[in-house]
């Protein structure tokens, strides 16, 4: 886990940062802080287009670094996604987005470092072989960690996961016919390159699990921990 040691106080023209020494040390969910459309190529806000003067002052969000006036980039809030020390002004678009990010720091993070129960298989698994497994989150955000009761499987790290895809059931239910039936999660697949880069899979299955929520709702909130670490890996290369 991060230490304060490993932090540093940065200071850029969006705001007070705190982020990591080194690249080893960055959440993969983390976003970098986007360049800013430079002034003199943005003569109008870039939502409503109100043309900027001396009295309509332009403004840049600081999640996607478009150009505003003030009446589309009024909203200042907490963007720990960026690492901001203090809440900033976004875009009303970003500010959307920002607010369902900020569900995900606040309460589905938690349910993926407290961990669940999942029986495990794939190409690092013995062949028809299942396996029960206590899975979480690192608390420094980097690794999947898995805790069986007689061996331990190798730590995944989030940052070299390609995908992940929710394995889903059609509800058992009778009174329901199969156009009607909505999807049940039973598990998910995540494919990542091991540490010799090494494409692997693993199947995260909660089927025979005899207590199934908190598996269940694990499922839930890594599925939208994909989406943020997708987003995150977006944002490296632009």
């Amino acid at each position: 886990m991060a230490t304060n040691a490993d932090k540093k106080l940065v200071r850029s023209k969006s705001g007070l940062r705190i982020v990591a020494t080194s690249e080893d040390g960055r959440s993969p969910f983390e976003l970098y802080e986007p360049p800013w459309v430079p002034d003199k190529e943005c003569h109008e806000c870039m939502k409503c287009s109100t043309r900027f003067d001396f009295m309509k002052r332009r403004h840049h969000c600081r999640r996607c670094g478009k150009c505003f006036c003030d009446k589309c980039c009024t909203i200042k809030i907490a963007l720990p996604r960026m690492c901001f020390v203090d809440p900033v002004r976004v875009c009303d678009t970003c500010a959307a987005v920002t607010r369902k990010e900020n569900e995900f720091f606040d309460k589905h993070l938690k349910t993926l470092t407290n961990g669940a129960d999942f029986f495990l298989s794939g190409s690092t698994i013995e062949e028809n072989n299942e396996e029960l497994f206590f899975c979480k989150i690192s608390q420094d955000q980097r690794t999947l960690q898995f805790e069986g009761e007689h061996r331990k499987h190798e730590p995944v790290e989030l940052s070299k996961v390609d995908s992940v895809q929710i394995l889903t059931s059609s509800a058992d239910d009778q009174a329901l016919t199969l156009e009607e039936a909505s999807p049940i999660a039973i598990g998910l697949s995540i494919k990542y390159k091991d540490r010799q880069s090494d494409q692997q899979f693993l199947r995260m299955s909660i089927t025979n699990l005899p207590n199934k929520k908190a598996s269940q709702l694990w499922t839930a909130a890594m599925q939208k921990g994909a989406r943020m670490l997708y987003e995150s890996k977006s944002s490296e290369t632009t």
